[in-house]
């Protein structure tokens, strides 16, 4: 291994040593005020779920706006592309919003649950350290459950934008008929793949409220 190799590993290593440290001040300073990580982990679902949400639509507008392009009968194309552009950068940016969302969850999750089995050793009696395991392992299961459903709902996000990059970007260097002809021939395919991640946003939006409901309780 290079000196330079054994450098960029080091930086990693601290880099990630800096954020962990961080995530634990910034956890033990909510505390200190009274908000415990549980409350955390379902206010960052709650808002995990309002994004997804919000995404849902955004990428139901860029839809219509790609058809609408698709329907061009005349006018300033200019503009009809402008209009499609908006559309993609701010699905972009939503998509980007989703991914952060996602890592904020497993951030607090995971001190969450690294610090409830700590918690767990210390008890005394056994009756009690039965019960709080099986909390445990029960809220770890769904949170699981949560977590692989976002995911799966994020991976279907990156096909759709990349068919929006392509057509958007061949839109802009060739703003005539022939160009929006073209695109008509990717519509289906488009339909199909943001009706599938829609499914999978409102899946993911379900499974969210089922997490919060069952964390309240």
């Amino acid at each position: 291994m290079t000196l330079l190799s054994r450098f960029f590993i080091f930086s990693a290593f601290l880099w990630l040593f800096f954020l962990t440290a961080c995530s634990t001040m910034y956890y033990s300073g909510l505390e200190k005020i009274g908000i415990p990580k549980r409350d955390v982990l379902v206010h960052r679902v709650e808002k995990a779920r309002d994004t997804q949400e919000e995404t849902k639509e955004q990428f139901k507008s860029a839809l219509e706006q790609f058809t609408a392009v698709t329907n061009f009968r005349g006018g300033d194309l200019e503009a009809v592309y402008n209009k499609l552009n908006n559309e993609y950068e701010a699905s972009v940016a939503k998509a980007e919003e989703v991914s952060d969302r996602i890592a904020a969850i497993e951030d607090v999750s995971q001190a969450l649950f690294t610090e409830w089995e700590q918690e767990i050793t210390q008890y005394s009696n056994a009756a009690l350290k039965s019960s709080s395991q099986q909390k445990l392992t029960a809220t770890r299961a769904h949170y699981k459950q949560l977590i692989s459903t976002m995911k799966a709902a994020e991976a279907k996000i990156q096909p759709v934008l990349t068919v929006f990059k392509d057509q958007v970007m061949f839109l802009k260097h060739n703003l005539n008929a022939q160009a929006v002809a073209s695109l008509k021939g990717e519509l289906g395919t488009l339909q199909s793949d943001v009706s599938s991640l829609v499914a999978s946003m409102e899946k993911s939006i379900n499974e969210a409220n089922a997490f919060i409901s069952t964390m309240e309780k």
